[in-house]
């Protein structure tokens, strides 16, 4: 298993020393400019900390000014990296490692333009291939598919109400990108559908976090809460968003099954053959805002991951998917 970056960071990289003061002007800028970002405080102390490195880099190549910048400077920092040691643990450094210091490079690159500095060649490393567990991502037209599902008719008096929980479900497992214990949890006053926010009030780590939504979930939580949720629910007391076919709040498992039914709807033999869970849809919305251009910082404060290690893996599925098509 990788070790966090906080770790991976180890003293003597992160206090390398450099010879010349405008590098080090160039570190406390670059710093700066993350925090006003607003970047949250784990990037802001880590991507200096690898640019040091790699600053420290060019000094033992005798660049000693950014406009001596060349591109194969990174090249040659790409192969220092590839066989450098791990100081904590020995071996060589990891992929995840590596793949954040090509981030931290992209990002010092953005940060120089921003400045005005011209004449710095951009960063054209390739991120490694991560290994991870198989993660299922569903297509854009799988999504769709499941929410046309959701308007199935059937001689069920309720069946209208489970529709319009079940297109409700899918906004907040895909377009919201919620955990399932997270989705399971959510309570009818933790949406604020005056500013578009759903609360999540317990989140990982008991960590809360504020997950906005479109337009167009609006008007399906709406339909959901207002015109079907009363005829489902039993007490007026209960605020649990999700409700089942007795009148009682739905579980993470009985969420899912209501997800694998609709699987079964849609005429697609290749999503049936799909390991699919609620956490899928978690998956899949984040590959999609990734393929869409959203930064991987704003998917990782979407999701609520408190580090860009687990946002990464969605590039990594992009380009494995791309592969693929070739």
């Amino acid at each position: 298993p990788q070790l966090p970056v906080s770790i991976k960071t180890a003293p003597l990289m992160r206090n390398l020393p450099l010879k010349n003061s405008s590098y080090e002007y160039l570190l406390t800028a670059f710093k700066e400019w993350l925090d006003i970002l607003g970047y949250n405080p784990q990037t802001v102390y880590n991507m200096p900390s690898m640019l040091r490195e790699f600053l420290h880099f060019l000094e033992q190549q005798d660049c000693n000014q950014i406009g001596q910048l060349q591109t194969g400077h990174y090249k040659d920092y790409f192969k220092h990296l590839s066989t450098r040691p791990n100081q904590r643990r020995g071996g060589g450094l990891g992929n995840v490692y590596i793949n954040q210091q090509i981030q931290a490079l992209e990002k010092f690159y953005e940060f120089l333009q921003h400045k005005g500095t011209n004449g710095i060649p951009p960063v054209t490393l390739k991120q490694l291939k991560l290994e991870k567990g198989n993660i299922t991502v569903l297509t854009q037209e799988e999504i769709k598919q499941l929410f046309e599902a959701t308007n199935q008719e059937t001689a069920h008096p309720k069946q209208e109400a489970f529709n319009a929980r079940d297109k409700a479900m899918l906004v907040v497992f895909y377009g919201c990108g919620l955990r399932r214990r997270e989705g399971a949890n959510l309570a009818l006053e933790d949406i604020n559908f005056e500013r578009r926010i759903i609360h999540v009030r317990k989140g990982k780590n008991y960590k809360e976090r504020l997950v906005p939504f479109s337009k167009s979930s609006s008007k399906i939580l709406q339909e959901w809460i207002y015109d079907y949720r009363p005829t489902l629910t039993k007490s007026q007391k209960d605020s649990s968003l999700f409700i089942g076919m007795f009148g009682k709040p739905m579980t993470g498992g009985s969420l899912y099954t209501r997800l694998k039914k609709l699987i079964l709807l849609v005429d697609n033999p290749d999503l049936q053959q799909k390991e699919v869970g609620l956490h899928t849809l978690r998956h899949s919305i984040a590959t999609h805002l990734l393929e869409n251009g959203m930064e991987l910082q704003k998917i990782q404060r979407f999701l609520g991951h408190s580090s860009l290690e687990s946002t990464q893996i969605y590039t990594h599925l992009i380009k494995k998917e791309s592969a693929n098509e070739l």
